[in-house]
């Protein structure tokens, strides 16, 4: 029998992320609108930086089509190309209100259970 091989760390973050992702978009333009380069810079602030603006556009165009964000596009501080900025829509607020509180409840019951029991020291047990 072979063993599979052990997920790295960032492999497992990515994977982890990879369910969240929309809900945490959905919280940073519920703060206030953002362009496409802002979220992968605020979400490097909250210690995601495995998130590349290859990953956010298509999961961007995916919510729009869904309705749950709307963009508009406004001129660029630095006078460059205007820029495209997200915000929620009323369904987009209700989806994360929703996901919110879906994330409690799954992620309190795994927090639950990966904290509890014995603490693996690498060593078989008997």
């Amino acid at each position: 029998m072979t063993k599979e091989p052990h997920a790295t760390a960032d492999q497992r973050r990515s994977q982890l992320l990879r369910g969240v992702l929309d809900l945490c978009l959905l919280s940073l333009i519920a703060e206030r609108p953002r362009y496409g380069f802002e979220f992968v810079e605020a979400l490097a602030d909250h210690g995601l930086d495995l998130v590349s603006e290859g990953s956010i556009y298509p999961l961007l165009a995916r919510m729009e089509r869904a309705g749950l964000i709307s963009s508009y596009r406004a001129p660029s501080p630095s006078g460059g190309a205007p820029r495209k900025y997200y915000r929620p829509t009323e369904a987009g607020h209700a989806e994360l209100t929703g996901g919110r509180a879906d994330w409690q409840a799954f992620a309190g019951p795994v927090g639950r259970i990966l904290s509890a029991g014995p603490h693996s020291t690498g060593e078989a047990a008997p």
